[in-house]
């Protein structure tokens, strides 16, 4: 049977992916203090992670991405967690639907449809910090492998393989992500300058995921600086010509959560001028990541709903 989410990733107008969702609930004062970072709301302020993708839903998104960045059993364990991971995935993706429930009305006349819920893999670890990878190869496979089959049992529609420093983890990550059947976005995040965190090169890890038996169904750039995420989606682009890609920039390095300031803020009209030049290049998902809102959404949506970009029908 045809996936309907690969079948839409294929076809059509390109994907509104959500905007950020662990800067937000800082800005909304909830605690987002490390190891769970996001996932604390889950527990301690479940309405505000609704909120966040009620405004989202409005604005336009189209798949929405639940608040499971840090949700792996060491991080529960690190943050002393009682309540078990499937509980929290399982909570996560009720918030979510629920959310869609409560618009009253499609945000898009052009492009309205329906929206997808995204599981997020994120590393193991820090994920600007590739020094602290697992070394264990064992490691990476049975902690990812464990996180992607308690998304896929929840009953996510996707897999996003997000900010992924590391060619290492990011092929343990997605091959966890594609065993399980769903459609997988694998996204990393890069120094723009053609490199991952790493330092290793943005086409050794394009090759690196086409290998994979199956591969994902797009390749992905996230959490770079929305002005200069465009150099590396070219080397990604001539590294996986034709392949569907992801993209969701952000507003650069946090410098107070709380009160909604980075290093490099964008608003949204100049970020939908940018994500312009992402669609001409092929991509098919388009989004926002930290220091980023419903705001950068709606202004994606109009983008497309204008009419006066497309992206390219990715071939195979």
């Amino acid at each position: 049977m045809v996936n309907a989410f690969r079948q839409r990733l294929e076809r059509g107008a390109p994907l509104v992916l959500d905007a950020a969702m662990g800067t937000e609930l800082s800005r909304r004062g909830a605690n987002t203090a490390p190891p769970l970072w996001s996932a604390r709301a889950l527990v301690e302020t479940p309405e505000l992670v609704e909120k966040v993708h009620r405004e989202n839903v409005a604005a336009g998104a189209e798949i929405l991405t639940i608040a499971s960045f840090r949700l792996h059993g060491r991080n529960l364990r690190d943050g002393s967690c009682s309540i078990s991971q499937g509980e929290l995935i399982a909570t996560a993706v009720a918030l979510a639907r629920h959310s869609m429930s409560e618009i009253s009305s499609p945000p898009s006349k052009k492009f309205s449809s329906r929206v997808w819920i995204a599981g997020s893999l994120a590393p193991l670890e820090d994920c600007y910090e590739p020094a602290r990878v697992p070394k264990q190869e064992n490691i990476l496979s049975s902690e990812h492998s464990e996180m992607a089959a308690a998304l896929a049992a929840q009953g996510v529609d996707l897999i996003l393989v997000e900010t992924m420093n590391s060619i290492r983890e990011l092929v343990a990550a997605t091959a966890a992500a594609v065993s399980t059947g769903l459609p997988v976005l694998a996204s990393i995040v890069t120094e723009a300058e053609g490199r991952l965190l790493s330092g290793e090169p943005i086409s050794d890890a394009a090759r690196a995921l086409l290998s994979l038996s199956p591969p994902p169904d797009a390749l992905g750039i996230n959490c770079v600086p929305a002005r200069r995420i465009g150099g590396d989606l070219a080397w990604l682009r001539a590294a996986a010509p034709g392949i569907p890609l992801v993209v969701y920039g952000n507003a650069g390095r946090a410098l107070d959560e709380a009160k909604g300031l980075f290093t490099e803020p964008i608003d949204p009209y100049e970020y939908a001028a940018l994500a312009r030049g992402w669609l001409g290049a092929g991509a098919r998902v388009v989004g926002g990541c930290c220091g980023t809102n419903a705001a950068h959404v709606l202004a994606l949506r109009a983008l497309l709903d204008e009419g006066t970009t497309t992206s390219p029908r990715p071939g195979r």
